[in-house]
């Protein structure tokens, strides 16, 4: 039997009185619990269809998620999570601008979300084409917010995109920047992580396992 990370059921959707009941760091906690279900095959069963009628007078997910395009990152399927259980902001490349920042400000300050997660993952496409400086169209200037990790990240070979290692140092710096880039880039967030309202993690989905790391 599978246990559901909504606590009302899996067929129910969160109510403003359970998310307001939730602290982060066991809005944490489920999240690794349903990143579990989802490594061990066992994801809770859910009819989407009957969760419909309950979020539509209104919203109350748990946490914000920054996730790349990717489609090989499927984030409610990861977190074992349903219909109201989390706003998810997607770009390539896992970085924030002004637009990525207020929607963040939206899901926490006025809707109650308790946790930011930045994940990265496994050989990311925009990582390794930010690595190779990449140049085309819009493209150049998207891949330009990964720069900086690129420059922070270490390695002991090459540093390019064929080296796995250096990839994978390049998506932990990216997430670790990207942290830094909301706590510097919106008083609001860092205000309310400051006063135990909301925690701002980072982590990393392995595309070969489906398992989060989740990093400090």
């Amino acid at each position: 039997m599978t246990t559901s990370a909504n606590a009302a059921g899996s067929d129910a959707v969160l109510t403003q009185e359970q998310q307001a009941a939730l602290l982060p760091g066991e809005v944490i906690e489920r999240l690794r619990a349903g990143n579990e279900r989802y490594v061990a095959g066992s994801l809770t069963s859910r009819n989407h269809l009957a969760q419909l009628p309950a979020a539509v007078s209104g919203q109350y997910p748990m946490a914000a998620v920054v996730s790349c395009v990717d489609s090989r990152v499927p984030v409610e399927s990861i977190f074992d999570c349903g219909i109201g259980d989390l706003f998810v902001a997607r770009v390539a490349g896992n970085f924030v601008n002004v637009d990525i920042l207020g929607s963040l400000e939206f899901a926490c300050h006025v809707s109650g979300s308790k946790v930011i997660v930045v994940l990265g993952h496994e050989s990311c496409g925009a990582v390794k084409s930010a690595i190779d400086g990449v140049e085309l169209g819009n493209i150049t200037e998207m891949l330009s917010k990964i720069t900086r990790a690129v420059d922070a990240a270490e390695t002991t070979g090459e540093r390019a995109s064929g080296n796995a290692d250096f990839v994978a140092a390049v998506t932990e710096a990216n997430v670790r920047n990207t942290i830094e880039r909301i706590r510097t880039e919106s008083p609001i967030l860092a205000e309310m992580e400051s006063d135990g309202q909301i925690q701002i993690v980072g982590a990393v989905y392995e595309l070969r396992t489906g398992n989060v790391a989740f990093i400090d």
